[in-house]
């Protein structure tokens, strides 16, 4: 049988999941390998160096940077506040003294007598680093973090905003095609994850915010929908740091576009129980893709590793990422080995896909995308 590398999306019901979480700098883990662990347990936790403000004293007093100590009040490694004198002149007449106060609470990094300047540096900032999934920590990474494992249900999307966040999946459409408005929202989505199958409104994922839903899932979403939420052009940039109080992920990509019925079913199956996702996304290099969890209570040690063979063969299931078959699924009928000239002039290597009403079509194999079991 003809097999053909392709890049692909994962979508799964059970496999083994495992991911590192780790700490921007050097830190302390808060646990040991072997401990279970809750998805919004701490792991592991450091302090972030604070900003550094300088002070140009010399220039403020008048005075020459050999001449600074003269005129500190304070010594470095002192903590100061807000509005506390750091340095001040002594002239006989007191109306006529000059102050300078900090602007921060912080402490004092250093004085310099070269350049006559004081840096402050502001308080540490804590930073913690979650599970993320529940399951069992099976690495520690000295001082940096762990490596969580566990076992259930996988699915990646095309495109997705927000950043980690978890709550019981709640099913809102009855079918892959319906589309997600405001109306068909359950009143009680409080630290829900709503999933709905075709396009998902702006109006929808206001209304949702509205009622506590941490994240919307849904087959496709309008650019100018996206562009509302945002209240800016996205751009090429790495997504999942916006600060929209919820997680969007789309499944298949933008406009109309209903969701694939494998994921459709696969998240209906996990219906209820308690999931993570990240809408994280980057398309261009080190490609990372948003994810939805659902781990199960099974050890993780009974499963297959989870490392999968990233290849195209007779019968895989794929979704058309171009015109003009652009998001619809189908499956490999054949992998043509000779080369085909396509409307550009080039010529390229192509397949033969079934679509789900029973069309088939030639299509360039740069133009699908695996969705990988």
């Amino acid at each position: 049988m003809a097999h053909a590398y392709t890049p692909g999306l994962r979508v799964t019901a059970n496999t083994a999941l495992r991911r590192t979480r780790r700490l921007p700098l050097k830190g302390e883990v808060l646990v040991a390998e072997g401990d279970h662990v809750r998805r919004d347990q701490v792991v592991a936790r450091t302090d972030l160096p604070g900003d550094v403000v300088t002070l140009n004293i010399v220039n403020r007093l008048g005075i020459s940077a050999e001449e600074i100590p003269r005129y500190m009040l304070k010594s470095e490694g002192d903590v100061v506040s807000v509005g506390e004198i750091l340095a001040e002149t002594r002239p006989l007449i007191k109306w006529f003294k000059t102050e300078i106060a900090s602007e921060i609470d912080g402490t004092i990094e250093s004085i310099s007598s070269v350049t006559g300047q004081v840096m402050l540096r502001k308080p540490p900032a804590p930073v913690e680093v979650p599970a993320y999934i529940d399951g069992i920590v099976v690495e520690v990474i000295p001082e940096e973090g762990v490596i969580v494992e566990n076992v259930g249900a996988f699915v990646q999307g095309i495109f997705g905003i927000g950043g980690e966040r978890w709550g019981k999946l709640q099913m809102i459409t009855d079918t892959p095609q319906q589309d997600v408005t405001p109306d068909i929202l359950p009143a009680d989505s409080e630290g829900k994850i709503l999933v709905g199958g075709g396009r998902v409104s702006h109006a929808a994922v206001e209304a949702a915010r509205d009622k506590g839903a941490v994240g919307i899932i849904a087959g496709g979403i309008a650019d100018r929908d996206l562009r509302q939420l945002l209240g800016y052009d996205l751009g090429v940039a790495i997504t999942g740091s916006e600060e929209i109080d919820l997680t969007v992920i789309v499944t298949e990509g933008f406009g109309d576009i209903a969701m694939a019925r494998k994921t459709f079913n696969t998240l209906s199956a996990c219906d209820g129980r308690d999931a993570s996702l990240s809408g994280a996304t980057q398309i261009r290099a080190g490609v990372l893709r948003p994810e939805i969890i659902i781990p199960s209570n099974e050890d993780a040690t009974q499963v297959p590793d989870a490392s999968h063979v990233g290849g195209m063969g007779e019968g895989d299931p794929l979704r058309v990422i171009r015109a003009p078959y652009f998001g619809r699924i189908g499956t490999v009928v054949e992998l043509i080995s000779e080369l085909r000239q396509v409307e550009s002039g080039a010529t390229v290597r192509v397949l033969e896909v079934e679509f789900e009403d029973g069309e088939r079509a030639i299509v360039p194999r740069a133009n699908v995308e695996l969705i990988e079991e």
